[in-house]
C-alpha cells in the first residue's frame, strides 16, 4: 500500500505544479478582486498539498518521527508568514508572497530528503529571515531617506568584500566567509542588496557621464574584489546587475552593449590568470574525459537528470547525494531525477513568473530610485537561476551558486527573503494605489 502511495504521490506532485505554474500566468492576466483571491486561495491550497504528500512518502521511506515534527513545525510557518503579511500589509503582493512560499517548500521537501540536519538548520535561519523581512515592508513606508545614503552602501559594501578577502575562510577554493564563531556568514550574498542600492541611489541623483564613470569605478571595485577572492559566479551576478542597471536607468543602449563586451573580455581573463575557472571550463567542454576527476560533479548531475526521465524515481528512489555539493551548487539535478523533468520545467517557469512579477512592479512604480532598485534586485535573482541551472545542465560551466530559495545556505535562504521583503516594502508603498491588492 505504501509503495502505491509513493508511486502515485510521484505524478500527482508533477499534476499539483503544473496546476500552480498555470494558476500563476492566469493570474498575471487582468481580472477582478474576486477572481484574483481565487487564484491565491489555490496556490496556497497547491502548496500544502504538494508539502504534506512529500513529508508523508519522506517519513514512509524513514520512519522518523522527527520527519512529522519538523514537517508540521514548517506547515504552521507557512500559515504565519501567509497570514501575518496578510494582516499586517493588507496590500501585499500575493502573488510574490506565494511564488517565495512555494519555492521555500519545495527547498524544505528536498533538504529534508538529502540531510535532515541541513533541513533543519535552513529552517531555522529561514524562520528567523522572515521574522525581520515582517519589518522591512513597514520601513520603506516610514522613510524616504534610503535613497541619501547610497555612497555609504557602497563603501560599506565594498568593506564587507574586502574583509573577507583578508581574514575569509576558503569554501571549494573561493574566499567567501567569514567565520563569527557560533555562525558562519557569506557576506556576498548581502552585499547585493547594499550594491543595488548603491547604482540605484547614485543613478537616481544624477544620471550624468562622469556619475556613470564613478559608479563603475566603485562597482568594478566589488567585482574586482569578489574576482581576486575567486567568488566568480558572484562576480558575475553583480557585472551584470550593474549593466542592465545602468541600461535601465539611463535608457541608453550603448552602456548594455559596452558592458556586456566588458563581461565577455573580463571572462577571458579570468579563464587565463585562474586555475579555478580553467578547471570549471574543462569540466564544461568535455567532462566524460575527466569523469574520475574534475568531471564528475557535472557528469554525476547529467547522470541524475537523465536518470530521472521526465516522472522523475521518486523522492528516495535516485541518487541524488552521489553529485558532490548537491545541497547547494546542484539542487536543480536533484529535483529533476527525483521530481521529474516535467516538475523541473515547471518549477523554471515559476522562477519565469516571478521575474515577470519584479519586472511589472518596477515598471509600475513611479520613484526612479525604487524603479531601479527593484528591477536591480529582480536582474540578481533572475540570473542567480540562470546561472544555477543553466551549470546543472551543462549549458554553461558551473559558477558555484545556489539555487534561489531552494538551496542550503543560510546567507543565501536569508538575503534573498529580504530581497523579497524590500520588493514587497516598495510595492505596498509605491504602486498600491494603482495595483490594489497584488492586481
Amino acid at each position: 500500500m505504501a509503495n502505491i502511495f509513493m508511486a502515485v504521490t510521484k505524478y500527482l506532485n508533477i499534476l499539483l505544479i503544473g496546476i500552480y505554474v498555470i494558476v500563476s500566468f492566469k493570474a498575471l492576466k487582468k481580472a477582478t478582486k474576486h477572481q484574483k483571491r481565487k487564484y491565491y486561495i489555490a496556490q496556497n491550497t497547491i502548496m500544502y498539498i504538494f508539502f504534506i504528500l512529500s513529508f508523508i512518502v519522506i517519513y514512509l521511506n524513514t520512519y522518523a518521527d522527527k520527519v512529522i515534527i519538523l514537517g508540521g513545525l514548517q506547515i504552521i510557518y507557512f500559515i504565519i508568514t501567509v497570514g501575518l503579511y496578510k494582516l499586517l500589509y493588507p496590500k501585499v503582493n500575493r502573488m510574490l508572497l506565494n511564488n517565495m512560499c512555494f519555492l521555500v517548500s519545495i527547498g524544505f521537501v528536498m533538504l529534508t530528503r538529502i540531510s535532515y540536519t541541513r533541513a533543519v538548520k535552513q529552517f531555522i535561519f529561514c524562520v528567523a529571515a522572515t521574522a525581520v523581512s515582517l519589518v522591512l515592508p513597514w520601513l520603506f513606508g516610514r522613510t524616504k531617506t534610503l535613497r541619501k545614503f547610497y555612497y555609504l552602501y557602497g563603501i560599506l559594501g565594498l568593506l564587507m568584500l574586502i574583509l573577507v578577502f583578508a581574514i575569509g575562510e576558503s569554501t571549494y577554493g573561493a574566499l567567501i566567509s567569514l567565520d563569527l564563531g557560533f555562525i558562519s556568514i557569506q557576506p556576498s550574498e548581502f552585499v547585493k542588496i547594499s550594491f543595488v542600492l548603491f547604482i540605484s541611489g547614485i543613478l537616481h541623483k544624477n544620471k550624468s557621464f562622469g556619475t556613470i564613470v564613478i559608479s563603475a569605478v566603485l562597482a568594478g571595485a566589488h567585482v574586482l574584489t569578489l574576482v581576486i577572492s575567486t567568488d566568480l559566479g558572484s562576480a558575475l551576478i553583480y557585472f551584470i546587475a550593474y549593466i542592465f542597471i545602468i541600461y535601465a536607468a539611463t535608457g541608453q543602449a550603448r552602456y548594455l552593449f559596452a558592458g556586456l563586451l566588458a563581461a565577455t573580455a573580463a571572462s577571458v581573463a579570468a579563464y587565463t590568470l585562474f586555475s579555478h575557472v580553467q578547471v570549471r571550463v574543462a569540466a564544461w567542454l568535455d567532462p566524460w574525459s575527466i569523469i574520475d576527476g574534475r568531471g564528475y560533479q557535472i557528469t554525476q548531475s547529467l547522470f541524475g537528470i537523465g536518470t530521472g526521465g521526465w516522472f522523475g524515481m521518486g523522492l528516495y528512489k535516485g541518487n541524488p547525494n552521489y553529485i558532490p555539493v548537491v545541497e547547494q551548487d546542484f539542487m536543480f539535478s536533484a529535483i529533476a531525477e527525483e521530481m521529474g523533468g516535467f516538475f523541473a520545467v515547471f518549477l523554471v517557469l515559476i522562477y519565469l513568473n516571478l521575474f515577470i512579477v519584479f519586472i511589472r512592479v518596477a515598471f509600475k512604480c513611479k520613484d526612479e530610485f525604487y524603479k531601479t532598485t527593484v528591477f536591480g534586485l529582480g536582474v540578481v535573482i533572475g540570473f542567480q537561476v540562470f546561472l544555477t541551472i543553466g551549470g546543472a545542465i551543462k549549458l554553461i560551466p558551473s559558477t558555484g551558486v545556489t539555487l534561489p530559495l531552494i538551496s542550503y545556505g543560510g546567507s543565501s535562504i536569508v538575503a534573498t527573503i529580504l530581497i523579497f521583503s524590500i520588493i514587497q516594502g516598495i510595492y505596498i508603498n509605491e504602486v498600491r494605489e494603482e495595483v490594489p491588492n497584488g492586481k
